[in-house]
């Protein structure tokens, strides 16, 4: 499987598993299919509710766990030093792991440079390997990165197809951060699955939409995270180190980039109110 060497030397997987909105019940089961289909990289996070559930199938699975790469982060209700250091510690639990591969604040919403620093002793502590940040935009990620010691690893945004992120590759470029890919395949959003000129592309290759969006990613050096529950489509997402596109099939998808989110606007003070109210909303505990 294709890595790609993250700012601290680390190898990370250019695809993973993400289990976003897969339910508690049956995240074990799905991160099982994955593992078996043969990814290393599983994403998860605190207010997915499921950590325990990708701790479990890792266990189980008889994997070496320094051959799984496992990424959570840290949610706004767990926001500053205190309370971040010790959600750490119960994510660590919940995974049955000693250590976390990559460590991500969710939002850019809450006490984020006490979260951050936070993320740090853990990384100095050998709790992480890396550390890094999710929905951090334009000058909100540079101020962080410029007042930190350790610069993020990786930055998760929103991208596809339709939403390349040109311009904060440019943005993290100076600090050897890499973007990683939530919605990789838009939600099949805008017409993904019916767009001409990515069928077109597929037929050539004998593949399907979803695998000629996320082979376009990784060549462009994004680290990719597709989710579903269907063990076909499980499996068919992580085969597609067997063809290669030419440059101009790169450029004509290059071309699909409306420069602008489909999914979340984080600077939306609507998505902020939600999201700040989230963990109240979906977790009764802390009501």
């Amino acid at each position: 499987m294709e890595t790609i060497k993250l700012n601290n030397g680390i190898e990370m997987p250019m695809i993973g598993y993400g289990v976003w909105q897969i339910a508690p019940e049956d995240c074990c089961k799905y991160v099982s299919e994955a593992l078996k289909a043969g990814y290393r990289s599983i994403d998860t996070a605190q207010a997915y509710y499921n950590e325990e559930g990708v701790g479990e199938a890792v266990s189980k699975s008889g994997i070496p766990r320094d051959e799984i790469f496992l990424t959570t982060k840290v949610w706004i209700s767990n926001a500053g030093e205190e309370k971040a250091a010790r959600s750490i510690d119960e994510s660590l639990r919940k995974l049955r792991t000693d250590y976390i591969d990559l460590l991500l604040i969710h939002q850019p919403f809450g006490d984020y440079y006490g979260t951050y620093r936070a993320m740090e002793k853990a990384y100095e502590a050998g709790k992480v390997r890396a550390i890094g940040l999710s929905n951090f935009y334009d000058a909100r990620f540079v101020d962080l990165a410029e007042n930190m010691e350790i610069k993020p690893a990786v930055v998760q945004l929103e991208t596809h197809v339709f939403s390349q992120q040109v311009k904060m590759r440019e943005i993290v470029k100076e600090y050897g951060t890499h973007i990683m890919a939530w919605s990789p395949l838009a939600r099949g959003m805008n017409g993904l699955f019916t767009n001409g000129i990515l069928k077109s592309i597929g037929e050539k290759y004998g593949k399907d939409i979803a695998q000629v969006c996320l082979k376009f990613l990784t060549d462009e050096g994004i680290i990719v995270i597709p989710q579903s529950t269907k063990p076909e489509r499980i499996a068919s997402n992580l085969a597609i180190d067997d063809f290669e596109l030419t440059e101009a099939e790169r450029e004509a998808i290059r071309q699909m980039d409306t420069g602008k989110p489909l999914a979340a606007d984080f600077n939306d003070p609507a998505l902020a109110k939600y999201l700040l109210g989230y963990d109240r909303q979906f977790n009764p505990a802390n009501k």
